[in-house]
């Protein structure tokens, strides 16, 4: 039987590189990943932000064309339920080269429908190279997922991943709230944020 999925405050910080922390986990077995992932959290009056500081011993990326599959090599993902009714939900990708994938996905059928028409619009990305890796910083409007800010006490569906493909190994996929599946699309796997 899976866990139940964890749940995180999300705290309103003014300090860069503040917030609460969370470690990913291998999503097939929960255990620690080969190469770790640690992920912060905090909001402003606009803004959800997401650092993700990767442990990588060769960051990799090829693709610099928006909404190219970045899924197919080294990768950061943010997936957003603001509503919690786990039929829709927003994904936004990274890449070590900045490159940003943004799509929109409805429940159809016993499948997803993809839409790549949406855009987060104001979205600020930044990518750096460090000695253990890299690290990647998403500022995510709320304008651009909802009609209003979340007040307090509200409540999203969400979940924080990494794609690693090592140069000499097989890929390993983490997560905040692990799937235990081959696939991070699984929203009755994901946490809860509250703000």
């Amino acid at each position: 039987m899976d866990p139940a999925p964890p749940r995180i405050r999300v705290a309103t910080v003014s300090a860069p590189d503040s917030g609460v922390t969370l470690d990913l986990l291998e999503n097939l077995t929960d255990a620690p990943p080969r190469q770790a992932t640690r992920v912060t959290l905090a909001r402003d009056a606009a803004h959800l932000r997401v650092l993700f500081q990767c442990e990588d011993t060769r960051p990799w990326a090829t693709i610099t064309r928006r909404d190219g599959p970045l899924f197919q090599e080294e990768a950061v993902e943010v997936f957003l339920d603001p509503f919690g009714d786990l039929e829709c939900y927003f994904e936004i990708e990274l890449n070590p080269l900045n490159t940003v994938l943004d799509l929109m996905l409805r429940r159809v059928g016993k499948g997803w429908r993809k839409g790549f028409t949406w855009k987060c619009e104001g979205l600020e990305t930044s990518v750096s190279l460090t000695a253990a890796g890299w690290t990647a910083r998403m500022a995510i409007p709320f304008a651009s997922l909802v009609p209003q800010p979340p007040a307090p006490g509200s409540v999203w569906r969400a979940n924080f991943l990494r794609i690693d493909r090592p140069a000499c190994g097989p890929r390993e996929l983490s997560a905040w709230s692990p799937t235990r599946r081959n696939t991070f699309h699984e929203p009755g796997r994901f946490g809860f944020l509250e703000f």
